[in-house]
């Protein structure tokens, strides 16, 4: 196969690329079916190929094709997936569309199409362009390049930048009404995953003109199911593909209930669909809806959301879940950073002088300043800095990150500077959490200052920002950092996300709970209760493995943090809490080894990690059998049987790059011994004949895999207890 080179050339409408030597020659030949990319890395590399009469363009790396006919405009003719042969599409639409002064503009898009259940090759020739659309005039590809200069501080599982081509089609139009206004249409396809994420750009070099809808993504995809009858909200949406874009939020913990751009749309021209009323919901569409009025200025450009397309082979839950999995490990890797941290709970320095030395005493590696601690980020005076700083380098000289915990929304500020309701024109009426700022304000901006001024002078790497910006819309035409209602929610994304890319490009660790993800961010909540806390220390176990089993499905181990209050927390009594940790050692050994044999960090939330020499040796125990197995602790979860009190429960790690394979925790909730045979499904491990399997130990046995992959084993496991197994 030729080597894809980087290429940069210029092009009307009707130009041939036949002699754009740059471009390899696309031939069946290249494409063959691939390995499963979730056990076997994949050969072929993403590039960037030409058809032989010249009138295509193929993005291809071995997992998906996508085709694109750049004559008499552009279009994609073609989308699919590899592994299991599945063509998306069904008929061609525009590339984008932009409403730019109130008027709607498609970006690229051919016209002829009459038959839109399916789509013949041969059928293309014969489309037109359209007068008013935005034309191609000019292509570009290159290699990716990092979105974020990520600064990586922190033990990290994977710490690898994303590889792969880009794709860009630049696009005009000679109506005078807007022929200072560039349109830019991105593809990147990475290496080794069947991904593709697509972004528009607009330049204006004119008069200011005001950007309304941006619609970046319109595929006319294959209908998922067919029903004479029901409505687009009952039928299921094509599960071919995955769609992520980095526009999510309402701390939901999870991406689909968080996700703000995905639009399942009719289509009434396909008129030979099954469904009567022509409800069938088979086009997707991705646009942030409350964004409607973007200034451009002068020399001004807008950059879309950007959508990530993971293309699926399967129904299955669980291999759904791993391939959305790698999508973050491959293209937001800072996610895969997972430092061991303590949080403190503290009232003077001298408590968080005894937390770093306890902290380095044990291992572990870094200190949160918890809520209620005695840190404020918003105190910029010149004393509480050098304060700060003297502290944090006591910290980094113990090996130690140090950060603190600083509260956006959820607060009321004033009448002036909180968000305005857009129906009542009242501060504060309809915002997600009962108050919040408005980011955009005076307030906003200025504390977006102090933190960044904050961090920077202090040396502090860890930054825990709770409430982020929620996505409340502002009605105010006074706050500084936007407009009006139109680009509220626009402006103050982009804020957040700018404190997020610039704490990640200085190295500093980020959790937050919401999906910021793809703009920096490292931790979320994993999903639990607070309340659930005050409930007896018996319950708290059932249910925090519950909490663990229930959010990695389609977050890794790394992305989640769980909590254990060392101290009283949401009410409870005596039974709740694990103070003093002496007396509730068994406990608080199994709750850490519960969360670090999960690969999750869980806030230790208290004074202190110790309070007596045997429970200090508890802790350096179970910190260096995780450090032991960090690698495949850290690897993907398959969920072998979830926590229900009744019968055992377990999860296994799994990681066929790894010596250790396969990593399985195994839990008896019950108050008596129980033996059980236990299944274990080694596919994703990447054994194929023998398993040598290691119970904690124990002299390891060897057992031959089923022709599903699947070993049988028998395990007894002592009341109320656990045990772990090693897989090569």
């Amino acid at each position: 196969m030729k080597q894809w080179l980087p290429v940069f050339f210029v092009m009307s409408a009707i130009t041939s690329l036949a002699q754009q030597p740059d471009f390899a020659i696309w031939s069946n030949t290249i494409s063959k079916t691939p390995p499963d990319w979730l056990v076997k890395p994949v050969s072929a590399r993403a590039a960037v190929y030409k058809s032989a009469d010249g009138k295509d363009v193929v993005l291809y790396n071995g997992l998906v094709k996508r085709t694109f006919r750049i004559t008499p405009n552009v279009a994609c003719t073609g989308y699919e997936n590899m592994s299991n042969g599945q063509q998306l599409l069904r008929a061609v639409n525009p590339e984008a569309k932009v409403t730019i002064n109130n008027v709607l503009y498609n970006v690229g898009g051919l016209y002829g199409q009459q038959e839109k259940a399916y789509l013949l090759p041969g059928w293309v020739n014969h489309f037109t362009g359209a007068t008013g659309n935005f034309h191609v005039n000019e292509i570009t590809a290159n290699i990716i390049k990092p979105r974020l200069n990520w600064q990586c501080k922190t033990w990290a599982y994977n710490k690898k930048q994303p590889t792969g081509v880009e794709l860009v089609f630049h696009y005009a139009n000679n109506l005078p009404v807007v022929k200072d206004v560039r349109i830019a249409v991105h593809y990147e396809l990475y290496d080794g995953i069947p991904l593709i994420v697509k972004w528009v750009e607009i330049t204006n070099s004119g008069n200011a003109c005001t950007i309304g809808k941006v619609v970046n993504e319109t595929l006319a995809l294959v209908e998922e199911e067919s029903a004479v009858v029901g409505t687009p909200e009952q039928m299921k949406k094509q599960h071919g593909i995955y769609v992520e874009t980095n526009y999510a939020f309402n701390n939901a913990m999870r991406y689909d209930i968080s996700d703000q751009t995905t639009h399942w749309q009719t289509d009434s021209t396909y008129t030979s669909q099954v469904n009567y009323n022509y409800q069938t919901p088979c086009v997707l569409e991705v646009y942030p809806e409350k964004v409607t009025g973007v200034v451009l200025g002068k020399g001004e450009s807008f950059k879309s959301v950007r959508t990530h397309e993971l293309l699926m082979d399967s129904y299955d839950r669980e291999r759904r879940g791993l391939m959305i999995r790698k999508m973050y490990t491959t293209v937001a890797p800072w996610t895969t950073q997972n430092p061991i941290f303590m949080h403190l709970v503290s009232r003077n320095d001298d408590e968080v002088l005894n937390a770093v030395n306890q902290c380095a005493a044990t291992g572990y590696e870094a200190l949160i300043l918890s809520f209620g601690s005695h840190c404020n980020m918003e105190d910029t005076a010149a004393d509480n800095i050098a304060k700060w700083k003297k502290l944090a380098d006591y910290a980094h000289s113990k090996q130690i990150l140090i950060g603190s915990y600083s509260l956006f929304s959820s607060r009321r500020i004033s009448d002036e500077d909180d968000v305005i309701d857009p129906v009542s024109g009242k501060p504060d009426a309809a915002a997600f959490f009962g108050h919040a700022p408005c980011m955009g304000s005076k307030w906003g901006l200025a504390y977006l200052g102090k933190l960044k001024y904050f961090m920077a002078g202090t040396g502090f790497n860890i930054f825990e920002n709770d409430g982020p910006y929620p996505g409340d819309v502002c009605a105010s035409t006074t706050h500084p950092g936007h407009k009006s209602l139109d680009d509220s929610q626009w402006k103050q994304m982009e804020l957040q996300k700018d404190l997020y890319h610039w704490c990640n490009e200085n190295g500093i660790y980020v959790n937050a709970p919401d999906w910021y993800f793809m703009d920096g961010t490292n931790k979320i909540a994993i999903g639990y209760r607070e309340v659930n806390f005050s409930l007896p220390r018996e319950n708290q176990k059932l249910l925090n493995r519950q909490n663990i089993y229930d959010g990695t499905w389609e977050k890794t181990p790394s992305m989640g943090w769980g909590f254990v209050p060392l101290t009283k927390y949401q009410g409870g009594g005596a039974e709740a809490v694990l103070e003093p940790l002496s007396e509730h050692l068994e406990d608080y050994e199994q709750l850490m080894v519960q969360y670090y044999g999960a690969g999750v960090q869980a806030c230790y939330r208290g004074p202190r990690l110790y309070d007596t020499e045997q429970t200090r040796q508890a802790v350096v125990k179970t910190i260096n059998w995780y450090k032991k197995y960090r690698d495949i602790l850290n690897a993907d979860i398959i969920h072998l049987r979830r926590a229900d009190g009744r019968d055992w429960d377990g999860i296994m790690h799994v990681n066929p790059q790894l010596a250790i394979k396969g990593f399985v925790m195994l839990y008896n909730p019950l108050k008596q011994t129980i033996t059980r045979n236990i299944q274990l499904p080694l596919y994703y491990t990447g054994l194929s004949y023998v398993a040598i399997v290691q119970q904690e130990d124990k002299s390891p046995a060897s057992y031959k895999l089923s022709r599903n992959h699947t070993i049988d084993l028998t395990v007894t496991l002592k009341p109320e207890s656990y045990t772990w197994l090693t897989i090569q």
